[in-house]
């Protein structure tokens, strides 16, 4: 991750490849935001805007020559869209600025970033979409291409509050946060012949060490303990491939918790879809297809390191679902933890089948609110799109899931689970099913997950689309693995931290 600091320089002082100023769109055209540029350099750009193409809107990037006033190599012009009312940007605005400016210095080594932040916590969301936007995953390319690709080395971010506690306090948290992203994300982004349940458990293993992180337990179950406790979803899904199922319970413990949560993650490390074969087009996406629990490993991390004075524990539910020769087949029955049955109709809907068994083992072990974070269905795609998730469960979960996730600046839309949807899941052989009816495909997979929490407050997050970003790059979001949710949990677990 890229080397920042703060600095109450003038930006046009400072050496570096770049010097990263604001756009915004105004009545009369453009406007640079950048109240430390000279007057004559501002004057000159903004006349010049509309023949660079320079609209000012959001996360519009576009590199100029710097000029002789100013001592970085290049000038450049990230877009903040319109000023809002009170004419100022909204802290996600600027997390996108920054995030696309950074990310569009690739291959370069230093940058200083001079956005309007009119507080400690606007700054930290300068700070966090620089930090998210320098990015790269280049484990698998040559050097020469890993060089060209490699994000920025050091940041500088300008600012009035660089000897501000509170602001060196906003730091430390978007650098946490940006750590537990780029964390997700290159789980999400290694391919599934590296990546598999057993070398996801030493993944976890190496993450707790490198970190350093304190009051992290991590205890695994193999395959063999899995079958003998009666986890059924997690055998069945995992026995068609030659590389085992686990569950890992990764468990962060503070003194005088204020809350117990736990989080639950879809874990299948490649999806073939089992039987139930998927089409051979982009069935390499489905590398993805464990972001949850890549998701809620760095979660529970991230809790750690910030020191937050809630008990937090995951659930990392890691299969392979693979078509081998001993593979559960449609019409099998599975009996999942705690007893329950399911009839399988399609082997493809099987990350709900690993997730009843962990959502079963977090209410057996007590605990105040249990989420569960999964890229369970295609259906929430075409609901959605591929940038919002959705999020269901108990009222009021669901809705203070909402409010973090506003809060940390990601797209998540609550959904409700129609109670006439369990109909299509009732089974003539078992206890249920594990797929209803066509329609409304997300909502019967929530309501097949909310039939093994009980009375348990819960909630559901749907990431099937937005956690894997096979588009094109945009803001922070690179291609590839993006760690959409990680901050959405982080933030719903700083707010039960939160005592009156």
């Amino acid at each position: 991750m890229a080397d920042l600091t703060l600095t109450g320089k003038n930006p046009t002082s400072l050496t570096a490849d770049a010097l990263v100023v604001g756009t915004c769109s105004t009545s009369d055209g453009v406007a640079v935001v950048a109240d430390q540029l000279p007057a004559a350099l501002v004057e000159q750009l903004e006349t010049l805007a509309p023949r660079l193409g320079v609209t000012g809107a959001r996360q519009e990037v576009r590199t100029v020559p710097a000029g002789k006033d100013v001592s970085a190599d290049v000038l450049v012009l990230t877009g903040l869209g319109e000023r809002d009312a009170d004419g100022t940007f909204d802290r996600e605005t600027l997390r996108g600025a920054a995030g696309a400016a950074v990310r569009s210095l690739a291959g370069s080594r230093s940058a200083v970033v001079a956005l309007p932040a009119v507080d400690e916590e606007e700054l930290g969301a300068v700070v966090e979409g620089a930090l998210l936007g320098a990015y790269a995953y280049t484990a698998y390319r040559e050097e020469k291409a890993a060089t060209k690709l490699a994000p920025v080395e050091t940041l500088q971010v300008a600012t009035p509050f660089a000897r501000s506690a509170r602001a060196k306090a906003a730091v430390t948290r978007a650098e946490v946060l940006a750590a537990a992203v780029h964390g997700t994300r290159d789980l999400v982004n290694t391919p599934a012949n590296d990546l598999y349940p057993a070398s996801f458990v030493d993944a976890v293993k190496s993450a707790v060490k490198e970190l350093g992180v304190k009051g992290v337990k991590v205890s695994v179950l193999d395959d063999k303990q899995l079958a003998a406790g009666g986890y059924g979803g997690l055998t069945g899904v995992g026995q068609g491939s030659a590389r085992g199922p686990r569950m890992v319970k990764l468990s962060y413990s503070p003194p005088k918790p204020t809350d117990k949560v736990a989080l639950v993650g879809k874990g299948i490390t490649f999806d073939t879809g089992g039987i139930s074969i998927k089409p051979a087009a982009n069935m390499g996406a489905m590398k993805s297809d464990m972001a949850g629990a890549a998701t809620v490993l760095h979660a529970v991390l991230a809790a750690a390191r910030l020191g937050l004075p809630v008990a937090v524990t995951g659930y990392l539910c890691l299969a392979e679902n693979m078509p081998g020769s001993n593979a559960t087949r449609p019409g099998d029955v599975l009996t999942i933890r705690g007893g329950k049955t399911v009839e399988v109709l399609n082997t493809d809907a099987e990350g709900r089948l690993v997730m009843a068994d962990g959502l079963v083992s977090a209410v057996e072990d007590g605990h105040d609110v249990v989420l569960d974070i999964a890229t369970l269905t295609g259906a929430q795609m075409v609901a959605l799109g591929k940038r919002v998730g959705g999020v269901m469960g108990t009222d009021d979960v669901r809705d203070e899931v909402k409010v973090a996730a506003d809060t940390v600046g990601e797209l998540f839309w609550p959904m409700p689970l129609p109670e006439e949807l369990a109909d299509g899941l009732k089974s003539k052989t078992a206890d249920i099913a594990n797929v209803g009816e066509r329609w409304g495909g997300m909502l019967s997979a929530g309501i097949f997950l909310q039939s093994f929490v009980g009375d348990t407050p819960w909630a559901h997050l749907d990431i099937a689309g937005p956690s894997f970003n096979d588009a094109g790059a945009f803001g922070y979001t690179p291609v590839g693995g993006t760690g959409v949710g990680l901050r959405t949990l982080v933030g719903f677990l700083e707010g039960r931290g939160t005592t009156d």
